[in-house]
C-alpha cells in the first residue's frame, strides 16, 4: 500500500491518548492537529497545559483502572513524561496498543537497568557501580576514583536526584543527601560538549534519525540547542548506529532521544529518552518533520516524514519565567512557544527558536536581540555560536 493509501485509510480512525499533559503533549497535540488526529490528556494537574487543546481527564499515574477507563475509545495510547509507572502501563497491553512499549519505559526508568542494557549492546557509558548500603557506597568511591556522580537510580531528571562527589570523605555525606535510596555512582565523564541524538523508528522497522544536536545545560536544565552540531561524518554515523541498535534490540516504537558526551571522537551515552525531548524542539520549525509529527506518525502507523534539516536552528529554552516576548516577535525567522504555564522556579515555560541560513547568519540575529534583550539563555548561546565561528 502507497504511503497516500495508508494515510487514507487510517486518517478517520485515528485517536491517539497522551499519558501526561506538558508541555511535550500540547506540542504534540498541534503537530498532529495538521494530521487530522484526535486526542485526550490523562494527567493529575487539573492546570496541565496541553488540556487547554484537548479534552483532559484528570487521574493519577498509577491507577490502572482509571488509565484503561480513559484508554478504552483510543487507538493507541502514549506518554510524553518517562516516570509514569511502566508497571501501570504493562497492565493494559492487553487491552490497548501503547507506543512506545512498556519495557523500554521500565528499563530507562531504572539508571542500573539503563546503563547495563547500553553496556551489553556495546554502547559506551561511564565506568559505574550501584549503590545501596554506605559500604557500598565507599566501595564504589574507592574503585572508580572522584570526582564522580552520585545519581538516584529512579525518579531523576533536569539534574534532580544527583549530586557531585569531590573527595572520599564526601561519600557517606552525598548518600545520605539523597535519602539512602538505592543509586548509581559513575566515573566523572571528561567530555568536551554534550550532543544528543532524536531518532525515530515506525512499526514496520523504518527508521530515520535527526542530526546531531550540541546542547548547554544551566544549573542541570537544558538552556541552548544547536542544530546541525558541527562534527564529523565518522561521528555522525557512530551516534546513528548507537540509536538504530537501540531501536532494533528495543522494538521501539516513536521518537527517541540518546544524550552523549564527546570525548574526543568518542561518544559516551549518558541516558535515553524515551519520548520527544526538549533537545529536538528545533524541529518544529528547523526540520521538514518535526520530531512530535515523526513521533505520532510512528505510533500510528503512518509513514515517518523526512528528518532533513531545512536552515542551522538555534533554540533558546525559558526556565523559571518567559521574557519580554516583544523583542523576540520582532526578529525574522524566529518562533515564540509560550507554553501556557505560570512562572516558577525550574519550570520550563516556553522556548524560541532561531533559524538562518548559515550560523554567522544566527549569530548576527542572536546579538542583535541580545543588545535589544539580552537573556541568560541568549548570553550562553552566544558562547556557543562564538565557538562555531572561530578560525
Amino acid at each position: 500500500m502507497s504511503g497516500e493509501a495508508q494515510i487514507e485509510a487510517k486518517k478517520t480512525a485515528l485517536s491517539i491518548g497522551i499519558v501526561g499533559g506538558g508541555q511535550l503533549a500540547r506540542m504534540l497535540v498541534l503537530s498532529g492537529a495538521r494530521l487530522g488526529l484526535r486526542f485526550k490528556i490523562y494527567d493529575p494537574a487539573p492546570d496541565a497545559c496541553a488540556g487547554t487543546l484537548a479534552p483532559l481527564t484528570c487521574g493519577a499515574f498509577a491507577d490502572a483502572t482509571a488509565l484503561l477507563a480513559f484508554a478504552r475509545d483510543l487507538d493507541v495510547l502514549t506518554f510524553d513524561f518517562e516516570n509514569v509507572p511502566a508497571s501501570t502501563l504493562a497492565a493494559l497491553t492487553d487491552d490497548i496498543k501503547i507506543a512506545p512499549n512498556p519495557a523500554v519505559l521500565a528499563m530507562t526508568q531504572d539508571r542500573l537497568s539503563e546503563k547495563a542494557a547500553f553496556a551489553a549492546l556495546g554502547i559506551p557509558v561511564a565506568p559505574f557501580r550501584a549503590v545501596s548500603t554506605p559500604l557500598q557506597m565507599l566501595q564504589a568511591v574507592q574503585e572508580l576514583g572522584v570526582p564522580g556522580i552520585l545519581k538516584t537510580r529512579t525518579l531523576g531528571y533536569d539534574g534532580k536526584g544527583q549530586t557531585r562527589v569531590d573527595k572520599l570523605s564526601d561519600a557517606e555525606t552525598a548518600f545520605a543527601r539523597l535519602g539512602l535510596s538505592p543509586c548509581v555512582y559513575e566515573q566523572l565523564v571528561p567530555f568536551s560538549r554534550e550532543l544528543s541524538m532524536l531518532a525515530v523508528r515506525s512499526e514496520n522497522g523504518d527508521f530515520r534519525s535527526y542530526p546531531l544536536t550540541e546542547n548547554v545545560h544551566d544549573a542541570g536544565i537544558l538552556a541552548v540547542s544547536l542544530a546541525p552540531a558541527r562534527t564529523t561524518p565518522e561521528l555522525a554515523a557512530l551516534a546513528e548506529a548507537y540509536a538504530q541498535n537501540v531501536a532494533e534490540r528495543f522494538n521501539y516504537v516513536g521518537t527517541f532521544a540518546l544524550e552523549f558526551f564527546q570525548v574526543a571522537e568518542a561518544l559516551v551515552l549518558n541516558e535515553m529518552a524515551p519520548r520527544v525531548h526538549n533537545s529536538g524542539h528545533w524541529s518544529i520549525e528547523g526540520a521538514e518533520c518535526s520530531q512530535f509529527e515523526n513521533h505520532l506518525r510512528a505510533v500510528s502507523g503512518l509513514p515517518l516524514g523526512s528528518t532533513a534539516v531545512r536552515q542551522p536552528s538555534l533554540m533558546l529554552n525559558w526556565v523559571g519565567e518567559l521574557p519580554n516576548a516583544l523583542p523576540q516577535l520582532a526578529v525574522a525567522n524566529l518562533a515564540w512557544h509560550d507554553y501556557g504555564k505560570s512562572a516558577r522556579s525550574a519550570r520550563k515555560v516556553g522556548h524560541s527558536t532561531l533559524c538562518a541560513e548559515s550560523f554567522e547568519a544566527l549569530s548576527l540575529k542572536l546579538d542583535a536581540l541580545q543588545r535589544q534583550s539580552p537573556t541568560r539563555a541568549g548570553g550562553l548561546a552566544q558562547g556557543l555560536l562564538n565557538r562555531y565561528l572561530r578560525p
